[in-house]
């Protein structure tokens, strides 16, 4: 699904329009779809961008027909897909007249928000699939009833915000099917894969027919693009976790997964990595400011030794480990024994990194009109014997104390990079803010 962009035209359009809205169409050619060109002050159709391959001295005059604009503009005026520098005049003044209007500087950054648009076109058509039955009433319910995913207004403004769907089904249900499963079919399945584990072949199984037993649910319903499990609040419905299923799955179809149904979690995942590609996976934050609190819950003594600031760092863990990373974004990858004692015996957990040195911290705000943001770098990984906190991955950041009064939830995404400049432009394009944790 790729992104309408209506050109728009000034009066007595010429060859150079002609000639800069060809130039556009190719270069732009895997990432957005062109609708036929309209004059300035038309009706609009149905499109995710207004487009303009030429801007004139005309737009100063033309204002009220400029802000009767109610979609993002791009402008992209030079042959090399970017804006000309004798165009930010003109796009200065539009944004200051309260005009949503992005004047890209590399043709890599328009690709990139012409892929942002597509996936906000796509959202109005997916369906996250949670599986779950009664959440927050299984193990750690004082913990897990706090949860905003869960909220029936967290649904409601997803839909209202992004037009995505959550479809509940029953995680009971499902793990009993997977259970079902035969092994003979579980192991012609792992005969594709056969990806490095230290596990029992009984542990390999189970997490292979849960991938089984997902993969016939995807198969239903071509609109579902997400999938969550409460594993582990409701843990006891399965003998096993869903980490090997989500990198499977998102290595064979690019499926964004969300560990505990974290459902804004799944959609924050979702617009990142659908529109700039950059691996990206959900952990824990463990901020060294947060003391005892943080190193009760994984079970650790202190936090590692650090270089500067100790205010200024965070342990990233999940179930034990990093959390669920794809092999194709880690360094290191190996499936291994579970870790936590809330998840069966016979279950499993991802030990992965992803690369150290640069990284990007993001999550939605409850409000979703927000995204919360802040770059860093993974230093180093710690590792801790007989804890919740086997390998975790140790996080600078630039304000631990401004961070920790501005985060919006423990689940944070985390991406491989700097990418602070890409997201703003994306939550432009959104109609959101970006908030620096």
């Amino acid at each position: 699904m790729k992104a309408r962009l209506l050109p728009l035209y000034f009066e007595g359009r010429d060859h150079e329009f002609d000639e800069q809205l060809a130039i556009l169409k190719e270069q732009l050619a895997e990432d957005a779809e062109f609708l036929e060109p309209l004059p300035l002050g038309s009706s609009i159709p149905e499109a995710e961008a207004i487009i303009f391959p030429q801007l004139l001295g005309e737009a100063y005059r033309r204002l009220d027909e400029f802000k009767q604009i109610d979609l993002p503009i791009l402008t992209v005026t030079s042959e090399f897909g970017t804006v000309l520098m004798w165009d930010w005049e003109i796009a200065s003044y539009l944004r200051s007249e309260g005009l949503n209007v992005l004047a890209p500087y590399s043709l890599e950054q328009t690709r990139k928000a012409c892929r942002a648009l597509s996936v906000k076109r796509e959202l109005k058509h997916t369906k996250f699939l949670v599986f779950q039955d009664n959440p927050g009433e299984g193990f750690q319910a004082s913990i897990f009833k706090r949860f905003y995913w869960w909220e029936d207004e967290c649904t409601q403004r997803m839909m209202t915000n992004f037009g995505v769907t959550i479809v509940k089904k029953s995680f009971k249900e499902m793990a009993a099917r997977a259970k079902a499963v035969a092994d003979a079919d579980a192991e012609a399945v792992w005969q594709q894969w056969n990806w490095p584990v230290d596990i029992t072949n009984r542990q390999l199984l189970s997490a292979i027919k849960i991938y089984i037993t997902v993969k016939d649910e995807l198969a239903q319903d071509p609109a579902i693009r997400g999938v969550g499990i409460n594993c582990l609040n409701e843990s006891h419905f399965s003998d096993t976790t869903p980490c090997l299923a989500w990198s499977m799955l998102y290595e064979e179809m690019g499926l964004i997964w969300g560990c505990e149904a974290d459902t804004m979690s799944m959609l924050t995942k979702y617009l990142l990595h659908k529109s700039l590609g950059m691996p990206i996976m959900m952990t824990n934050l463990y901020p060294f400011l947060m003391g005892q609190a943080a190193l009760k819950h994984e079970r650790i003594p202190h936090f590692p030794e650090v270089e500067g600031n100790p205010d200024n760092y965070i342990l990233a863990a999940h179930c034990g480990y990093l959390g669920v990373v794809p092999p194709s974004f880690a360094t290191e990858w190996k499936l291994r024994n579970k870790v936590l004692a809330i998840v069966d015996d016979n279950a499993t957990a991802i030990d992965a990194r992803l690369p150290e040195g640069n990284m990007t911290l993001a999550k939605l705000s409850p409000s979703l009109n927000k995204l919360t943001i802040t770059e860093g770098d993974i230093t180093a990984y710690t590792q801790y014997a007989n804890s919740d906190c086997l390998n975790g991955a140790v996080i600078r950041v630039p304000n631990g104390r401004h961070m920790v009064n501005t985060l919006s939830s423990h689940h944070y995404l985390l991406m491989s990079g700097h990418h602070l400049a890409d997201i703003e432009m994306l939550a432009q394009l959104f109609g959101m803010t970006v908030e620096k944790l």
